[in-house]
């Protein structure tokens, strides 16, 4: 080894040797921080506008809330009501598939029905006394001040 080598130790590379000039007595240059932010990254651009978007939208959301809560309540109403409509016609679907319950059912609603037209269509005193009852039950419904018709 030469002099100007003493510091460096030498490493064989297959059958040539080299020296690397690595020394521990002078420390290496360190690598200064950059005085600017992360803003060099790329994903950066891509990030900073998401993070914005998150943070504006509980503000947003309550903003569109309380300018359409009118036409968001109807739309909520509507929908649960062809939810309501779809999950009927599903359970009717499922009892009508039930073996003899179907027309048992049947039978009691015209069994109901025939009872209904005897006891308060046939004669006109019957008639007058449903129409006396469908009267109270509008006026407690509608309240005492309501429009008789």
């Amino acid at each position: 080894m030469t002099d100007s080598n003493k510091d460096f130790p030498d490493v064989k590379l297959g059958e040539e040797q080299k020296s690397v000039g690595v020394s521990l007595e002078t420390p290496g240059k360190m690598v200064s921080k950059s005085s600017s932010p992360i803003t060099d990254q790329p994903w950066e651009e891509w990030v900073k506008p998401v993070f914005d978007f998150l943070g504006k939208l509980p503000d947003d959301v309550g903003f569109f809330f309380s300018d359409y809560k009118k036409p968001l309540l109807t739309l909520l109403l509507l929908i649960s009501g062809g939810v309501t409509v779809y999950v009927t016609l599903a359970v009717l679907d499922a009892i009508n598939d039930i073996p003899l319950l179907s027309p048992l059912l049947e039978l009691v609603g015209l069994s109901y029905s025939a009872w209904f037209v005897y006891r308060y269509l046939l004669r006109e005193s019957n008639r007058s006394e449903l129409f006396a009852e469908f009267k109270a039950l509008k006026s407690q419904v509608m309240g005492k001040n309501s429009i008789d018709n």
